[in-house]
């Protein structure tokens, strides 16, 4: 039988398991405060823990504690990329960025990713496998131990679509947000999703505080269907819908993350198309000049052209801001580092 993961367990979960081994309820609370606030990367760094109570958790329970397998600093601002080591010999990345209001860290949900986006490193080789909910919070964990600096703000949008994980990732959301672990706040923390209507009509079903960003990348349904795969099967108005109906039940505004591509997605029509598009939505969208991709033949846009785009959209009376370019000279695009560790590996 496959041990479970402690460090996924919820606080209430953890009394009852701990209710079951014999023990007292203020073990699993002295536990989960190790895990989730002191943040050990083991059993025997729990002091006040009984040894023959750590044997048992050691026995029955999985213990997650990723290891780093590589870091890259940008030496132009600072930003960290990291290459995790999990258990089973998979590998995911994760970006430390520093910026004036706090420290922000972008994790994985999967090991690679099956949505195909065209501008995307992390899903050339496919899906692999979802992570659990403890092995996306261990990437925070890991990097703050690291770093030695708190993390304010987490975004889910590195390898992987957190909605195709969509069980794992709301109790990821529940472990990060609560008050007897890190306690981020939930409008602290992003979700990225390439547009799977059905689970954006869930997830506003919980009607958490998330801050839930779709990525675009086109204003109309035939470019779009070049650029992502998924828009084969949702329509933009149905995501508009979708847009309109998260808002409705949770009263926070959608980000539109656009990827500027030169000459494919950046002129001035282009801008125009978008405007009509989300004309109404209370939104706010997120240029991000692309990241190249080696494998991929798209150009980042112009500075004028971005800056053109921004423009027209402001003057069309909607929010927008450009993406300040992090680690771009440390494999900044999703997935890239990833893939240049598995070639390697292939060649040693």
């Amino acid at each position: 039988m496959e041990k479970k993961e402690i460090k996924s367990l919820t606080l209430p979960e953890l009394q009852e398991e701990m209710a079951q081994l014999g023990e007292k309820s203020f073990r699993a609370s002295q536990m989960y405060e190790w895990m989730h606030r002191k943040l050990a990367r083991d059993y025997e760094e729990m002091s006040n823990i009984p040894a023959a109570m750590k044997a048992k958790c050691g026995e029955r329970y999985r213990y997650t504690a990723l290891k780093i397998a590589a870091v890259q600093e940008s030496a132009v601002d600072g930003t960290k990329k990291f290459l995790f080591a999990l258990s089973d010999g998979n590998v995911v990345e994760s970006v430390w960025m520093r910026y004036k209001h706090g420290n922000s860290v972008c994790i994985s949900s999967q090991v690679g990713c099956r949505m195909g986006c065209r501008f995307c490193a992390s899903t050339l080789d496919g899906l692999v496998r979802n992570l659990t909910p403890a092995e996306m919070l261990d990437q925070i964990y890991a990097i703050t131990l690291e770093t030695k600096e708190r993390v304010s703000n987490v975004v889910v949008m590195g390898s992987g679509e957190p909605l195709d994980n969509y069980d794992n990732l709301l109790r990821f959301i529940t472990l990060l947000s609560d008050e007897n672990g890190l306690h981020i706040s939930q409008r602290n923390i992003t979700v990225s999703t390439c547009g799977i209507v059905p689970m954006m009509r869930r997830l506003a079903d919980e009607k958490l505080q998330i801050t839930l960003a779709l990525s675009l990348h086109a204003a109309t349904d035939e470019k779009r269907r070049e650029l992502m795969p998924i828009a084969n099967q949702y329509t933009l108005a149905e995501l508009m819908a979708c847009c309109a109906y998260y808002f409705e039940q949770t009263g926070r505004r959608i980000t539109f993350e656009y990827s500027l591509v030169r000459h494919v997605n950046d002129s001035g029509k282009d801008a125009q198309m978008l405007a009509s598009l989300i004309r109404g939505l209370n939104c706010h969208v997120n240029l991000i000049p692309v990241n190249p991709v080696k494998e991929r033949n798209y150009v980042q846009s112009e500075r004028h052209s971005v800056e053109a785009f921004a423009a027209l959209l402001q003057k069309k009376g909607i929010n927008v801001t450009v993406r300040r370019e992090m680690g771009r000279d440390i494999d900044g695009a999703c997935g890239q580092l990833r893939r240049r560790f598995l070639a390697e590996m292939k060649e040693g």
